[in-house]
């Protein structure tokens, strides 16, 4: 097995730059929420910073998206000329990420081949989805990434070890010497401190992650007889890595088979986090519905399903203008409570009013619910120790089944690399 994760050229600020200004929240955050967006170009104003290289995605269904576009590819190539980055060649950065709640979650940046990574239902990659992907997500967001000539990545890839020896142990590979940045956050989102990693120190990583895919030791460790092991678990950003690996197929296309196997394009950065991180948790995406008809919609919801208000079946949680209520589905078309309401609401929203959006928090969940036109659903939490083993044996989970952390908590832009 030849391992898709590697050292590859990285790309960071030089010292000058103000780090706190430079790196924003990922782009699939606050979608609903512009007054957060707002804050963050005032708070950054003229200072370099990633916000001028992403497109927030509360910005992707407006008329001006283009010209949008257009900026971010110019600000990447302005950054480049003004000679703003240092790059670290052939490296690996292991960072510390404190959270708003103090805890650390340690990670690994690297980039991944996109060769060895699936999205498609029933695929056996080493790298694979962890929830449905939304094909029809895919071309506004190949419409940034096909002219630019640098990728961000928000994008963060689960590994299973249990043991805890392959990123945890690197606090005790690293000295001040490596360190490459430690900064605060910027809106008392917490603090990061990452560390530049050494030749052998990568090839010890390299190792272990091996091992995790180790036929044997895979089969045994999740009572299955897999012929094709599940390495990489997608956590974060699967749209982002679906996009990349979308251009890719594009770009490979017009190369010659040795022109493939270098081409900068052929991989995305992404941050490694093992999956037994004390400081990951696993919180629910909860649902909104805007403009709709709330009363109509539960009616519709009532005769999809068999369901009680007493207790029996898959508890679902939703909120309105006339308050929050419990209702209970006990003829379930998944086996979670979110596979079976997203079921329904696709089906609803093809053709009945309303617009769906993908909330973290209860309490910003209850309050757009309780709003005029407007019905929220409060899902359950998942295991985190349920993941690999549920994707191995049925698949992708249905799509924003689980974020990983608070807003706050998600994967800052800040490191990038050249992909032209």
């Amino acid at each position: 097995m030849e391992m898709p994760f590697k050292k590859c050229n990285i790309l960071l600020p030089k010292k000058e730059i103000n780090y706190n200004l430079w790196s924003v929240i990922a782009c699939d955050q606050y979608t609903s929420q512009l007054d957060y967006w707002d804050k963050v170009k005032n708070l950054v104003g003229e200072n370099p910073s990633t916000l001028n290289l992403i497109l927030p995605e509360v910005f992707l269904e407006d008329e001006n998206v283009e010209e949008r576009i257009k900026e971010i590819n110019l600000n990447m190539e302005k950054y480049l000329k003004e000679n703003i980055f240092e790059e670290y060649n052939d490296t690996m950065i292991y960072l510390e990420r404190t959270d708003s709640t103090g805890k650390v979650r340690e990670g690994l940046i690297g980039k991944i081949d996109l060769e060895a990574y699936d999205y498609n239902i029933g695929s056996n990659s080493l790298v694979r989805a962890t929830e449905k992907t939304v094909i029809e997500r895919i071309p506004p967001r190949k419409k940034v990434r096909q002219n630019a000539l640098l990728e961000l990545p928000h994008i963060m890839i689960l590994i299973d070890d249990e043991k805890k020896n392959i990123i945890e142990s690197l606090k005790n590979k690293v000295s001040s010497e490596d360190l490459v940045y430690d900064f605060d956050l910027m809106l008392d989102a917490g603090h990061i401190k990452g560390y530049k990693l050494g030749s052998n120190t990568i090839d010890e990583i390299t190792t272990g992650l091996l091992s995790l895919g180790e036929l044997s030791y895979f089969n045994n460790k999740y009572n299955v007889n897999e012929t094709n092991p599940l390495l990489f678990a997608m956590g974060d950003g699967n749209h982002s890595l679906a996009t990349a690996k979308a251009c890719w197929e594009d770009i490979k296309k017009e190369l010659t088979e040795e022109e493939r196997e270098n081409h900068p394009a052929r991989y995305a950065l992404v941050e490694l986090v093992n999956i037994h991180s004390d400081a990951l948790d696993f919180e629910p995406i909860h649902r909104v519905i805007f403009k709709t008809n709330a009363s109509k919609l539960i009616e519709s919801l009532k005769s999809y399903y068999i369901t009680n208000e007493e207790g029996k079946g898959q508890e679902l949680i939703y909120i309105t203008k006339e308050g929050e209520k419990k209702l209970y589905i006990e003829n379930p078309r998944s086996n979670l409570t979110v596979g079976s309401l997203q079921i329904f609401l696709d089906e609803y929203l093809k053709e009945n009013e309303g617009k769906i959006d993908y909330i973290h928090g209860d309490e910003i969940t209850r309050q757009m619910g309780s709003e005029e036109g407007n019905i929220s659903f409060l899902l359950p939490k998942m295991e985190k120790s349920d993941l690999f083993r549920s994707v191995i044996l049925d698949g992708a989970l249905p799509r924003k089944t689980f974020s990983m952390g608070h807003s706050d908590d998600k994967r800052f832009y800040l490191e990038s690399r050249k992909i032209k």
